[in-house]
């Protein structure tokens, strides 16, 4: 393939990329420190910002919960942070302060969710530490 039509390739998937936004909350339609929205599929190569709609909040990947070869990451807390997904798979994530709350959410990424079930047995280890909302990964990974 020539160098024109790659570059041509390459800019028609950015074009087509799409951006997704999440919000974090201290209060939503899910209840107390949740994402909105918390479950989101997406395509390979779009981008979510996470909104620091309330202050006190970051997003963060979990260990384990991200597909084989991906990049984790870690916002600032009250900072908006953008993350472009171009691994496909399931990507758990969290509220750092407000993990034992349960403020999670998932994204797939793609047509396939090959790293499912480490991503259901990752939720079944997490439980235990939830104060509260110990159900919500299981809710959302029936949305999945």
């Amino acid at each position: 393939m020539n160098k024109f039509l790659l570059a041509l390739l390459v800019f028609n998937i950015n074009v087509m990329a799409i951006s997704h936004e999440v919000r974090m909350l201290n209060q939503g339609e899910e209840g107390y420190m949740v994402f909105e929205p918390a479950v989101l599929e997406i395509a390979v190569g779009d981008t979510v910002t996470f909104k620091a709609t309330d202050a006190a909040h970051n997003s963060a990947s979990i260990s384990g919960m991200i597909p084989e070869g991906a990049k984790a990451w870690s916002g600032d807390l009250s900072k908006d942070i953008i993350v472009t997904f171009d691994t496909p798979g399931v990507y758990g994530y969290q509220c750092t302060p407000h993990s034992m709350m349960a403020m999670v959410g998932l994204i797939k990424v793609g047509d396939e969710a090959t790293n499912i079930e480490q991503i259901k047995s990752v939720a079944e280890t997490l439980k235990p530490s939830f104060v509260m909302n110990k159900g919500r990964f299981d809710t959302y990974i029936s949305k999945l």
